[in-house]
C-alpha cells in the first residue's frame, strides 16, 4: 500500500490499500495496524517484547489523536515496552530497520512505518548522542532522520555541523540529503530551527557541498532550503545564489531556478 502522496500533501484522504476491502485514513493506519506491524517486527528480534500490551495500548489511547500524535504515541509506547536502557533498546530497533531503501522515494510509503523509530530517538536518545546519531544514519536510509536530528542539532550545534558536513560527502545520497534537509530552517511539519538564522554561514558551507550534486532527492532538498533561507534571511542568502549563478554547471542551474522560482532575486 502506497500513502506517499497522502503525506506529502498533509492530507488524511481515504486511501486503500492492495488487496483490501476497505477503505482508510493515513490517520488510521497508523494506529492500531502500524502497532500490530511494528510489533510483530520486534518480536522477531526481541522475544519478550508485550506484542498484545502495546497493541491494546496504542488502540486504547489513539482514539481521536491526528497522525503526528500518533507517531509520537507510538514512540511512547515503544518507550513503555522496550527495556528501559536506551542502548539496549535502541539497538533492537535498528535491527529490525531490514535493507535500505535504494530509490529516491518511499519514505512514506513502504517504510512509513520506521516513522515511530526516529520519534523514539528524537524523544529518548539526547542523552546518548553517538549512539543515536548512528541511529539516525541507519534510520534516514530507509525512512528520513531530518525530525529526529533537529533536537541534536539544538543542543551541539557545532559538533552537528561536523558531523552534517561528512553527511554531505558521503557517496550515500540519503545521508547528502539528510546534511540538508536536516539543518533547514522552515522543515514542513517541524518547528522553526533558529539556530543559524543570524549566522547562516556553516549551513551554507554545507550546501555549498552539494550544489553540484546529481541526484535529484538531493537537489530538491537544496533547493527548497535555499527557499526557506530567503524566508527567514534574505540578504546573505541573495549573495550566495549570485555567486551560484555564476557556475556552468546544470545541477547548480536547476538548484538556484527551482529555489526561486516564487521568490525573485
Amino acid at each position: 500500500m502506497s500513502f506517499e502522496k497522502v503525506i506529502i500533501h498533509g492530507s488524511d484522504k481515504m486511501v486503500g490499500g492492495e488487496g483490501m476491502g476497505e477503505e482508510k485514513t493515513i490517520t488510521q493506519h497508523v494506529g492500531v495496524d502500524l502497532a500490530e506491524l511494528l510489533a510483530d517486527k520486534i518480536l522477531g528480534v526481541y522475544e519478550n517484547f508485550p506484542r498484545q500490551a502495546y497493541v491494546n495500548a496504542v488502540n486504547e489511547k489513539c482514539g481521536h489523536l491526528s497522525y503526528s500524535k500518533r507517531i509520537e504515541l507510538h514512540a511512547e509506547e515503544l518507550y513503555n515496552a522496550l527495556p528501559k536502557d536506551y542502548e539496549t533498546a535502541i539497538r533492537i530497533l535498528v535491527s529490525i530497520l531490514g535493507e535500505e531503501n535504494e530509490k529516491e522515494t518511499g519514505m512514506f510509503s513502504e517504510f512509513y512505518w520506521i516513522l515511530p523509530i526516529g520519534k523514539y530517538v528524537e524523544k529518548y536518545g539526547l542523552d546518548h548522542f553517538d549512539l543515536s546519531l548512528k541511529a539516525i544514519e541507519e534510520i534516514t536510509k530507509r525512512n528520513t532522520g531530518e525530525y529526529a536530528i533537529r533536537p541534536f542539532i539544538r543542543k551541539e550545534p557545532d559538533r552537528l555541523i561536523k558531523t552534517m558536513t561528512e553527511w554531505a560527502t558521503s557517496e550515500n545520497f540519503h545521508l547528502r540529503r539528510l546534511a540538508s534537509e536536516g539543518l533547514r530552517p522552515k522543515l514542513p511539519w517541524a518547528t522553526k530551527l533558529d539556530t543559524f538564522i543570524d549566522n547562516p554561514q556553516p549551513v551554507f558551507t554545507i550546501l555549498e557541498l552539494l550544489k553540484e550534486d546529481q541526484v535529484m532527492f538531493v537537489k530538491k532538498s537544496v533547493a527548497n532550503h535555499l527557499t526557506d533561507w530567503l524566508k527567514v534571511n534574505k540578504e546573505p542568502t541573495a549573495k550566495l545564489i549570485k555567486q551560484w549563478r555564476k557556475s556552468e554547471d546544470k545541477h547548480t542551474k536547476w538548484i538556484i531556478k527551482r529555489a526561486t522560482r516564487k521568490i525573485a532575486i
